[in-house]
């Protein structure tokens, strides 16, 4: 069984993605619960976040709850990785609402023996990862974050691939990435979008 770490920002995350932040919290929370519902469904989950409703969101799912530290994503995902039990891990991000199981254990599937995969958004940022070890993770996000995440493995000596999974490679970040994405998007989230229309 994987561990998954899945950092969430809430709505002030997603500023782009609506006009109207009632609009932008629900859309938000719909897309963590489909992000969730494929990430249980290959392990246990770990929701590092400050915001309360995600936070019982991810309680009410069954997920444990790591309080966010602040300091941006890379602080988030390390305080949710610390103490977490050798094994496989997997980091992904709150607004990949096509995500499903399969993926997901693609992803794991990929991993070297030792080293790290991820699957890269098409910026060039990173929308998952999967780590052989905690300590294999360093704070590497924003742009080109891929690139500097294979660069890192290849300074700590180990092997990293990039995985082509398309529903992981697709982030939300516009109401646009929505419509774009309508049918392949997870029942919470084309539940919250057809409330907007």
């Amino acid at each position: 069984m994987a561990t998954v770490v899945i950092p969430f920002a809430g709505a002030e995350g997603k500023t782009r993605l609506h006009a109207s932040r009632r609009a932008r919290r629900a859309l938000s929370l719909a897309m963590l619960g489909d992000v969730l519902a494929a990430c249980l469904a290959v392990g246990g989950a770990r929701v590092v976040t400050s915001d309360s409703d995600g936070a019982a969101l991810a309680r009410d799912s069954g997920a444990e709850v790591v309080d966010d530290p602040g300091g941006g994503q890379g602080a988030a995902v390390s305080s949710a990785l610390a103490g977490i039990e050798p094994g496989a891990m997997l980091v992904v991000n709150s607004d990949l609402p096509c995500a499903v199981p399969a993926d997901l254990r693609a992803l794991l599937a990929a991993t070297p023996a030792g080293g790290i995969a991820l699957v890269e958004a098409l910026d060039g940022t990173t929308n998952a990862l999967s780590l052989s070890a905690a300590d294999t993770f360093t704070s590497l996000y924003g742009p080109d974050s891929a690139a500097r995440f294979r660069a890192h493995a290849r300074q700590l000596g180990i092997d990293s691939v990039s995985v082509a999974v398309p529903n992981l490679a697709e982030d939300v970040d516009t109401l646009d990435d929505l419509s774009r994405l309508h049918l392949r998007l997870g029942p919470r989230t084309q539940a919250a979008l057809a409330e907007l229309e």
